[in-house]
């Protein structure tokens, strides 16, 4: 696979003159939605290991099995990325193991001091700045900010006591409290008391690392970087990187894929493909519904499957989620090789390598930020349908609300998009602006110069 542009020879040509090469520390935290902009982060480093050392802590166990496969996949492609195992005895999912991992972040600071060649930098995760940064501080180590969300949402908390309520991020939006992630309607709670922490934080950071482009987001960017969000602060330099892509080098999959082969045999841009993230379990209920709605729409369909939060929890069998008349309508109609028809799987896919796939037309998904910007660089019209976090900032419902999205609505919606050419017009510009912003002298292609100027200066 060819090197990505906004990467190729960046550090290359700021090391010219035999300048010491910078080392930079990840720090990532847990969740498929946390890692996987680090691991294509890490990996388009890596592409240049002549003019990078890099090492990555890796907390044990992992939560999921998704997260253990893609970690050894990084290590088995980049064998020169050190690998630097931060054991964990706390087996919790997600934002328990976001607390167990701030408890424990006194122990970072040996890894990083005892580190050799030593190191210039650290990238941390943004569920962890709170101790990262002031530990990076104290040893006189850079100290960057992966942030793995939208820059829309990016503010950061001033002051003590900072209460719930409305929202102002001034030169972009205000966000009423009812489009708060539910956690932080609640001070007591463990994730509210995480996100104030650091929020605070974040300032004192020496630059912000964000998955998008100019093109997508320019008003929260302009304002990011023109001092609006914080006024009377110095706020960091903020790097519009995206979006991010995986540059791992991959088998091709297409004859060994089921998925694959499926999409290989469907009109172009006739499939809806379906998928609401990692760790967005929809309800029996719900699921129900979605498979009322994808057949009542009359479009093929790819439904990647979620009955868990964590993957190795689940065992459900299709059957028993969907019930038997659906999946054997769908195998009916595969049979006969005419008509609608569907695929479903509660496999791991490559996502990113599915949305570019010519079959695909539209993406009914969570609105996670990954997926976004995955859907924005492929072109592909995406349909919202939020789950939680930050997702109602920009869309509409929670998950956990007490109705029901009915099939007939899901139906209606999923033929309106699939047949509106304005829609597929506008998510084709928007892929044509990703390329660019990644392209040698893009946005995104000058935002990464910047920053490994800003890594060489602290070599």
């Amino acid at each position: 696979m060819a090197t990505p542009p906004a990467t190729k020879s960046l550090l290359g040509e700021l090391n010219g003159g035999g300048a010491s090469r910078p080392h930079v520390m990840f720090i990532p935290s847990a969740g498929m939605g946390h890692l996987l902009p680090f691991f294509r982060f890490i990996a388009s480093l890596a592409r240049h290991d002549d003019d990078v050392d890099i090492s990555v802590v890796t907390v044990l166990p992992t939560v999921s099995a998704a997260e253990a496969d893609h970690f050894s996949g990084l290590f088995a492609a980049f064998p020169r990325v050190r690998r630097v195992d931060f054991p964990s005895h706390d087996r919790d999912p997600f934002i328990v193991r976001w607390e167990a991992l701030r408890r424990s972040a006194h122990l970072i600071g040996p890894l990083i001091a005892g580190a050799a060649p030593r190191v210039s930098a650290v990238i941390t995760d943004v569920t962890l700045t709170s101790h990262v940064i002031p530990i990076a501080k104290k040893l006189g180590v850079q100290c960057h900010v992966l942030f793995i969300s939208c820059a829309t949402i990016k503010k950061a908390e001033q002051g003590p006591g900072a209460g719930v309520g409305a929202v102002d991020i001034p030169g972009v939006r205000r966000i009423p409290e009812s489009c708060l992630p539910q956690p932080l309607l609640d001070l007591n709670k463990q994730f509210t008391k995480q996100f104030i922490d650091n929020g605070r934080e974040n300032i004192n950071a020496d630059g912000i690392l964000v998955n998008t482009f100019d093109a997508l987001e320019p008003a929260a960017l302009a304002a990011l970087r023109d001092g609006k969000v914080v006024p009377g602060f110095p706020f960091p330099p903020v790097y519009a990187i995206g979006p991010l892509r995986s540059v791992v080098d991959k088998e091709d999959s297409s004859s060994s894929s089921p998925v694959v082969a499926w999409l290989d045999k469907q009109p172009a841009r006739s499939v809806v493909y379906v998928a609401f993230g990692n760790r967005s379990a929809v309800s029996h209920a719900h699921i129900r519904e979605i498979a009322a709605g994808l057949e009542a729409s009359g479009c093929r369909f790819l439904w990647v499957l979620k009955t868990t939060k964590v993957d190795r929890d689940d065992t459900a069998e299709l059957t028993d989620v969907l019930g038997e008349g659906f999946l054997e309508r769908l195998h009916q109609q595969q049979g006969q090789g005419q008509g609608q028809h569907g695929m479903v799987t509660k496999e791991w896919v490559d996502q990113e390598a599915l949305l570019k796939h010519a079959s695909v037309g539209l993406y009914l998904s969570h609105s996670g930020w990954n997926s976004v910007t995955e859907a924005a660089a492929a072109g592909v019209p995406l349909l919202a349908w939020p789950r939680g976090g930050d997702h109602r900032v920009n869309h509409w419902s929670w998950d956990g609300e007490d109705w029901l999205v009915t099939g007939e609505e899901i139906a209606e919606k999923v033929k309106e998009v699939m047949s509106d050419a304005a829609v597929r017009a506008r998510a084709t510009r928007t892929g044509e602006e990703a390329a660019m912003a990644v392209a040698e002298g893009g946005t995104s292609y000058r935002s990464m110069q910047q920053f490994v100027s800003s890594l060489k200066k602290a070599t």
